[in-house]
């Protein structure tokens, strides 16, 4: 995980979806005393967390946290999808990363005003730390360092893992979350994810790099 210089209540809602979603890499994160807050906490002692607009239901400890945790997973996918668009040997490969960075970068567009509307700040509250799904800065340099079919492997697996845990974590906004505009965005988001999971798949190298 890794993202911004968050206050510790932020950080303990993003934990606290971790962990009810059982995903291993949750004590890298942070210290066995995390432990997530009460939806009223949120609203009424986390600095910086705008009241919700009328009409609108108030951030739950797993709106804060999914949406805390969604933009840094999409946001480390692009940076190896721009590589992969570049470098890949296989121009099935490269064309299947250019269409998930541009699909990346569209629901950036919407994860970003919905940290502004939930009134969190767009730095990242993970940055540092590894958590499952997260394209991690050693991923990256691995991945420049990769050449031809072995940057293919690379990149087909880091994504796999991605695309997986990035649907997991929204499966869970869709069912616990409390703002209709997150479970909406976490929605469209899983059947994204389930799209290109299956076109990967199918992508020359696949089986060799997946097993």
């Amino acid at each position: 995980m890794r993202p911004m210089d968050l206050r510790p209540l932020h950080r303990a809602a993003a934990l606290g979806l971790l962990a009810a979603l059982g995903l291993g890499g949750v004590a890298d994160c942070s210290s066995a005393t995390d432990s997530a807050p009460r939806t009223a906490e949120v609203r009424e002692s986390a600095p910086g967390v705008s009241p919700a607009p009328s009409g609108t239901a108030p951030a739950t400890p797993t709106d804060v946290g999914w949406v805390q945790l969604m933009t840094p997973m999409n946001q480390q996918a692009v940076k190896l999808l721009t590589l992969a668009a570049e470098r890949a040997a296989e121009p099935r490969v490269r064309a299947f990363a250019v269409r998930l960075r541009t699909g990346h970068e569209a629901e950036l567009n919407r994860l970003r005003p919905l940290l502004t509307r939930m009134g969190l700040p767009l730095t990242d509250v993970h940055a540092g730390h590894d958590m499952p799904g997260m394209v991690t800065e050693q991923d990256l340099e691995a991945a420049h360092a990769a050449e031809g079919p072995a940057l293919d492997r690379l990149v087909l697996a880091r994504i796999r893992d991605h695309l997986r845990q990035s649907a997991q974590v929204s499966r869970s906004e869709i069912t616990a979350g409390g703002r209709a505009d997150a479970r909406e965005l976490a929605r469209a988001l899983v059947t994204a994810r389930e799209g290109f999971l299956a076109e990967l798949e199918r992508l020359p190298g696949a089986v060799r790099a997946l097993g």
